[in-house]
């Protein structure tokens, strides 16, 4: 159960910044977001505040936000239909009723015989006398349907009107939150935890060490080892590590009276089958907000660094698909970092984060990287690809998206449970 909690906890707030980041700049733009989304599949709630829908979907996998002008307009509208109109105060159609007209007695049924929604903003149709007359329209009138409504999108507040520069910032901006967000996460774990501070003092003792055998304790200043003096707590782990099963003699300056201890440091198996000494301390911490701060952005761009060397050698062949995880695999480690407290969890959030933003931006087809590079090639050709055939390649993306999703699927099945 805590693992459950923790990974809709932990996703849900991911997706949220990186959908909240395109929401924020899409209206900043003037582009109409029709719905800010939480999930996929059908809606278990939503919310309307001015222009947008809110809402929560069934099958917690992602989320969108839907702009106008991504899409085909759900509603057409073509001559021979028979509409009804609601006009506001100063006269212009503020309501466009599609069926259901007998439940809107006081709209004006017409014939429609031209209209454009999106430039001129105008209605021509034959009333009920035959008469043709020509109706303004409200940039901001409502298309009814069973009873739904649904915003108009005029030309101007379509994503395609919008200059390349405020196209690519809205897309751009999911993944950039999703690194702020991560760089938020670690200042808050380094003003709960505290920033190492590099000297050989010992910072804590853990229970099954050598170091609590002798009697180490912590605030403990380690002055030298076999004689060599010490500086960093760098210089410290060095020896402490390339001494497995070696007795060494620490000197220690405990509030101001020195001794001497004999400590042998276990030999422990690291990652790499490498075989390290280990005698159980922790280094000291110290707290600083700007310390926080400066380790949030540089921890970040370290985790951005490590990741997109990772898939480095993914394209080249020195890691496989095997290495890959998938919604197996992620929410299995979750509930291993779950059980080893709030700090790891936060910093295993932090790397959900960071990793969510680079694949969101790498130039695949259905990702915010593959939209990025669309704009990039309207740049380069001076006009706007046919919105058909880039529709069709990020169809095809997603697509071989899922394939994907379900192969590393596979793999983590294979991997915990088979």
């Amino acid at each position: 159960m805590n693992t459950f909690i923790s990974i809709v906890i932990i996703f849900g707030l991911l997706v949220f910044i990186h959908e909240l980041g395109h929401l924020i700049f899409a209206k900043r733009a003037g582009i109409l977001c029709r719905e800010f989304a939480i999930g996929f599949g059908p809606k278990l709630f939503s919310y309307k505040k001015d222009e947008t829908v809110y809402t929560i979907r069934l099958l917690p996998l992602g989320g969108f936000v839907r702009m106008a002008g991504e899409d085909p307009e759900m509603i057409e509208i073509k001559p021979g239909f028979q509409i009804g109109l609601g006009f506001s105060r100063n006269g212009k159609v503020k309501d466009i009723v599609i069926n259901n007209k007998s439940k809107h007695p006081d709209a004006k049924v017409i014939t429609v015989e031209k209209i454009d929604l999106e430039r001129k903003l105008m209605i021509q149709g034959y009333d009920e006398n035959d008469e043709l007359q020509t109706f303004d329209v409200e940039p901001k009138a409502d298309y009814i349907f069973d009873e739904q409504r649904t915003q108009i999108a005029p030309y101007n507040r379509q994503f395609g009107s919008k200059t390349l520069a405020q196209r690519a910032i809205a897309i751009f901006a999911g993944p950039f939150m999703n690194f702020a967000l991560a760089a938020v996460i670690l200042m808050s774990f380094a003003l709960i935890q505290g920033l190492p501070v590099d000297k050989p003092i010992v910072g804590d003792v853990i229970e099954d060490g050598a170091a609590i055998e002798v009697g180490l304790q912590k605030g403990d200043y380690v002055v030298a080892i076999d004689g060599k003096p010490l500086e960093t707590w760098g210089d410290l782990t060095s020896v402490i590590q390339r001494s497995p099963n070696k007795e060494l003699l620490f000197k220690i300056n405990r509030d101001g009276q020195l001794f001497e201890v004999a400590i042998v440091p276990d030999a422990r198996t690291g990652p790499n089958e490498q075989v390290d000494g280990f005698i159980g301390i922790y280094p000291p911490t110290e707290f600083a907000v700007v310390g926080a701060i400066v380790f949030g952005f540089t921890q970040t761009w370290e985790y951005i660094v490590l990741i997109i060397e990772s898939l480095g050698m993914l394209i080249t062949g020195q890691f496989t698909l095997d290495h890959l995880s998938g919604p197996v695999g992620i929410y299995n480690y979750t509930g291993q970092a779950a059980e080893m407290g709030i700090l790891v969890l936060m910093q295993w959030a932090a790397i959900l984060s960071v990793n969510l933003g680079i694949i969101n931006l790498l130039p695949l087809p259905a990702l915010d990287g593959g939209r990025l590079m669309f704009i990039g090639l309207e740049a380069l050709r001076g006009k706007p690809i046919d919105p058909q055939k880039e529709g069709i390649v990020h169809f095809v993306g997603f697509a071989l998206l899922m394939l994907l999703m379900l192969v590393v699927t596979w793999n983590d099945i294979n991997k915990f449970f088979l």
